[in-house]
């Protein structure tokens, strides 16, 4: 009975035992989980790794936008939120275009412009001209009157040529001729030397005769086609020269004849233009003969009371 008994007692322990071991390995996992395996721990670090290389990526590119990629949110947004907008180019902001300069019109023909000069220079040097007019007024200090010669895109060139120096005005350059309607009749012969301007003759307003021929030859235009009196006889030749005046509508043509030649005359808004190159000395001023549509003779210098026949 007692050897049973131990027996059985015995047997209890060892159960007691196993319990007590299974209870203790329980408690174990649960104070200190067992480590997970390699592959799952490999696994989760390759996971953690890209997350957070493609965070970096994305604060990169937030950077890399430019501001104008960005727009503020307001209103009911609570404060201004920045919100991202697709990257675009700006376009890139261009200066207006600079206003054209003023210009004189043209003449009627490009004859109008001899010895190789251009409009651009023959307008460049009219500008000269009317600024230098404007800085020395051609009435003296005292006068209340100043001529007022306009600005330059009010005129038109009809002549550009060269001029020959003499006696009374070294230095050879060239002649420009303008001429403008409104607001008053006005005339311009500008000289220029060395790219400067070097004298300025006008007229402003007619002063027509009541019997008025219908060719008119400038009265102030013999500085285009004679040199100074103080060479009278001695001139320098090849001479290039020009007469200009003006014309009334019922004239048709007009030729000049100068120095054994002769050269038809070009009207441009009620002026006429001839030019030519003089080779030789003259005593005779040019001959102007004006000619209606039928060709017939309606003026002559010749028969001119008002016209100076002779060069002094």
């Amino acid at each position: 009975m007692n050897e049973e008994q131990n027996q059985q007692e015995a047997v209890a322990g060892e159960d007691f035992e196993e319990q007590l071991r299974e209870l203790l390995a329980e408690d174990a996992n649960t104070i200190r989980p067992a480590p997970a395996p390699y592959p799952v721990i490999r696994r989760r670090g390759t996971v953690e790794r890209r997350r957070r290389v493609a965070a970096g990526a994305a604060l990169v590119t937030l950077a890399a936008v430019p501001v104008g990629a960005y727009a503020l949110a307001g209103g009911d947004a609570g404060g201004n939120t920045v919100a991202s907008k697709p990257s675009v180019s700006a376009t890139p902001r261009t200066s207006p275009a600079p206003s054209p300069s003023p210009e004189p019109a043209r003449p009627a023909t490009e004859g109008q412009l001899l010895d190789g000069i251009t409009f651009g220079q023959a307008a460049d040097g009219l500008k000269k001209c009317l600024a230098d007019a404007a800085d020395h007024p051609l009435t003296s200090p005292s006068s209340d009157f100043r001529p007022d010669l306009g600005v330059v895109e009010e005129y038109r060139i009809i002549l550009a040529m060269n001029s020959t120096g003499d006696s009374n005005a070294p230095g050879d350059g060239i002649f420009v001729v303008a001429v403008k309607e409104q607001p008053k009749p006005t005339r311009l012969i500008c000289n220029l030397k060395n790219g400067e301007a070097s004298g300025l003759n006008t007229s402003m307003g007619y002063d027509d005769p009541s019997d008025a021929a219908p060719v008119r030859a400038d009265d102030n235009g013999g500085k285009l086609y004679q040199q100074s009196i103080l060479d009278h006889g001695n001139w320098k030749l090849p001479f290039r020269w020009g007469v200009i005046g003006t014309v009334e509508p019922s004239v048709a043509r007009v030729t000049v004849s100068y120095g054994g030649a002769t050269s038809q005359a070009v009207l441009d808004h009620g002026w006429f233009v001839a030019s030519g190159v003089l080779d030789r000395q003259v005593t005779a001023a040019p001959r102007i003969r004006g000619y209606d549509a039928d060709s017939k003779l309606v003026y002559d210098s010749d028969q001119d009371k008002y016209y100076e026949k002779q060069v002094p």
